[in-house]
């Protein structure tokens, strides 16, 4: 099996023969592993091997599971004669047909005793489990490898989007690193001018106004913001080359993005920044849905 792997699948099973089945799995993303059967009444004994057996193909998913038989219906049940209750029907027939001197013949006498109720009764017959599921489980591994198959063949096309999305993010976070030295250098100037404008003709101490004018700059100093969306951005190419669920590990990671995006934008007055931050935003939320897919 191959990682990562789409939640959403869809796969069938057919086993046929005089105990055939047919076998659907529909998946689609879920928080937990959530399997649900549909199936005839006389299957129920086996629901914990048919949960166990398709567990074993996702650790996470709402997984729809139709079952369907197709083989040669047969009985679980048989008819049999209360002996001892049909011959007292009988007797008493054969006694008020010689009391009232009918006449009545012997086959006419078995056909009354057979309409009678409870000489004639359904019995139901016990089934071998265990021949029923050697039947079933063929059906349910074909629908899960079909299923599996189509999941993981998604989840190279959204690892691939996912990779491609990454890439062009730490882009943009390279574009804004180097950037950064410019920025607060505008942004000192900037701030320079503005006090020395406001204390215009108020004797002022200049190692005073340097220092804080240092401190509002390095407020507005976002370079630990970037190496840690650095950091976040090897992380998440480290999960996806993993080859184990990480659809869940991804998205927290993304959370983590979305946390330093806006504590860069807050610090940065600036309109190209501002713009990057939008597309960074909106970079991220494609990619939660990407990853939402993901098991």
């Amino acid at each position: 099996m191959s990682f990562p792997r789409s939640m959403t699948g869809f796969g069938r099973g057919d086993q046929t023969g005089d105990s055939g089945w047919s076998v659907e799995i529909k998946s689609v993303n879920h928080r937990f592993c959530d399997i649900r059967p549909k199936m005839s009444h006389r299957l129920n004994p086996l629901e914990d091997r048919i949960k166990k057996l398709i567990s074993t193909s996702f650790s996470r998913a709402h997984v729809d599971v139709v079952i369907t038989s197709t083989g040669s219906a047969r009985s679980t049940s048989r008819l049999v004669v209360d002996h001892d209750l049909s011959q007292e029907y009988y007797a008493c027939l054969q006694t008020l047909a010689t009391n009232l001197e009918l006449g009545t013949s012997p086959s006419e006498l078995l056909r009354l005793v057979a309409t009678y109720p409870q000489v004639i009764i359904s019995e139901k017959q016990e089934q071998d489990m265990d021949e029923v599921w050697n039947d079933l489980q063929p059906a349910i591994n074909m629908a899960l490898h079909e299923s599996l198959a189509m999941r993981e063949n998604e989840g190279h096309h959204l690892k691939n989007d996912l990779a491609q999305r990454l890439n062009d993010f730490s882009k943009v976070i390279d574009e804004i690193d180097q950037a950064l030295p410019e920025l607060l250098e505008h942004r000192k100037k900037n701030l320079e001018d503005k006090i020395t404008k406001l204390l215009n003709g108020i004797d002022l101490d200049p190692l005073r106004l340097a220092q804080e004018v240092v401190i509002l700059t390095d407020k507005a100093d976002v370079t630990e913001e970037v190496v840690r969306l650095h950091s976040h951005i090897d992380q998440f190419q480290a999960f996806l080359d993993l080859n184990e669920p990480v659809g869940r590990r991804l998205d927290f990671l993304l959370q983590e993005f979305l946390r330093e995006i806006n504590t860069l934008a807050s610090k940065i007055s600036s309109s190209t920044i501002a713009h990057q931050t939008v597309a960074l935003k909106s970079e991220i939320e494609k990619m939660r849905e990407q990853v939402q897919n993901l098991e």
